[in-house]
């Protein structure tokens, strides 16, 4: 039997030093899960960040996003990520807190006044701190993307202080600081999915909710509802959240071309709902059966639930608590 030529063994050689790279190169598919409905901000930032990691790479990575629920509900989606059956989700405050605490304490009551002023925190020490928890809980954040300061709508009376909100059944997201913060003013929370809040709302099964105005107009909840009135309660983010498996599997550069694309995408979204309150505020006021009112002052409000400050200083993460209450006001 004859020994491999020269030419043979250097052929096979090169052949081997080339497969890794082809294998870096291969296409892959990822899946984006989020619960927003179309023309949402979170919605159009899915796309947009589709788009962008689809020329980033040439068209080899290609993310298919699944809206409106489609891949389940928040928390589905987060259990599928901590497994690595969902590679990302644009997923929301209250849900991701189920898993990380702590995240739940930036809807604290009036903790910001606009959305610069949470985005410098969030791009900020605390984000980077909130990011670096959330690893050993198999997710990797991509962006800190904007769900919004939030509004109240009922279908009982106009709020224009706290006792306007006694004993009336209120649907929150299953976020604990929402929920305390509406209970310390008298209110009745229920958690419903938000994917089932328009049905809930149409046949009584709650009075009111509260959401930033594009999650009250993508899903068209102003339709069964007569009452929006302007809180200014809290602020919610929107963690872009990658699973840690998948994120694992990616290339050095593969990975630099999702965080790229994260960032856009994210800045996107941001720049959307900023824009969006004065838009949608136009639009609301074109409905006749929709009455809109401002509270004449915020400060009965927060003085009712300053409480709620002093109840989580003393949960296990209350340093973090009070790091983000001395933000107040700066």
């Amino acid at each position: 039997m004859k020994s491999p030529t020269r030419r043979v063994m250097l052929g096979l050689a090169a052949g081997l030093m080339a497969m890794p790279f082809a294998f870096a190169q291969a296409p892959m598919k990822l899946t984006l899960g989020h619960n927003a409905g179309p023309g949402n901000p979170k919605a159009e930032a899915a796309i947009k960040f589709a788009e962008i990691v689809k020329a980033k790479s040439n068209g080899r990575l290609n993310v298919q996003v699944g809206a409106a629920a489609q891949l389940g509900d928040d928390l589905t989606m987060i259990s599928a990520l901590r497994t690595g059956t969902l590679d990302m989700s644009i997923n929301s405050q209250g849900p991701l807190s189920s898993v990380l605490p702590e995240l739940a304490a930036l809807g604290l009551p009036f903790l910001f006044s606009s959305l610069p002023e949470a985005w410098k925190v969030l791009d900020g020490a605390v984000g980077q701190d909130l990011a670096k928890r959330l690893e050993p809980k198999n997710m990797i954040l991509l962006g800190w993307m904007d769900n919004g300061i939030r509004q109240t709508t009922n279908n009982k009376r106009p709020v224009n202080v706290p006792a306007d909100l006694q004993g009336m059944k209120l649907r929150t997201p299953a976020d604990p600081a929402t929920v305390d913060l509406f209970q310390a003013m008298g209110a009745l929370t229920q958690q419903i999915n938000f994917g089932e809040l328009y049905v809930a709302l149409q046949q009584g099964v709650v009075d009111g909710q509260e959401n930033p105005l594009a999650n009250i107009y993508s899903s068209k909840l102003y339709e069964v509802q007569k009452f929006l009135s302007f809180t200014n309660h809290k602020y919610e983010c929107m963690p872009f959240v990658m699973s840690s498996i998948t994120w694992a599997r990616l290339s050095p550069a593969d990975r630099e071309i999702i965080k790229a694309a994260a960032v856009e995408a994210t800045a996107y979204e941001r720049k959307l709902m900023f824009e969006s309150d004065e838009k949608l505020l136009g639009e609301f006021k074109k409905m006749s059966h929709l009455a809109i009112n401002t509270p004449p002052s915020l400060a009965p409000f927060k003085a009712a639930t300053e409480k709620v400050w002093d109840d989580w200083e003393k949960k296990p993460f209350g340093d973090f608590v009070k790091s983000l209450r001395a933000t107040r006001g700066k």
